[in-house]
């Protein structure tokens, strides 16, 4: 298991969230959706050109972009 950010994991890959580098509002309101420290998330998959990102959070689906993925600091699940 290793640290990494959110925009770096490949499709399908599986994470737990860590932490966050910054309060950015943007993250706010990411986190209001469910993505806190704890939580399991999965990249199901990336847009053509890498973004956005689509994340399987706690049974839901959601869309964020890299500049928003790479402040969260995940730990791989491989």
């Amino acid at each position: 298991m290793s640290d990494t950010t959110l925009a770096d994991l490949p499709a399908g890959t599986a994470a737990v969230v860590h932490r966050f580098t910054t309060s950015r509002p943007s993250l706010t309101r990411l986190r209001e959706l469910g993505l806190t420290p704890g939580t399991a998330v999965r990249v199901t998959r990336r847009a053509p050109l890498g973004e956005p990102i689509e994340i399987d959070l706690r049974g839901s689906r959601i869309a964020m972009r890299n500049a928003d993925a790479a402040y969260v600091v995940v730990t791989r699940l491989d």
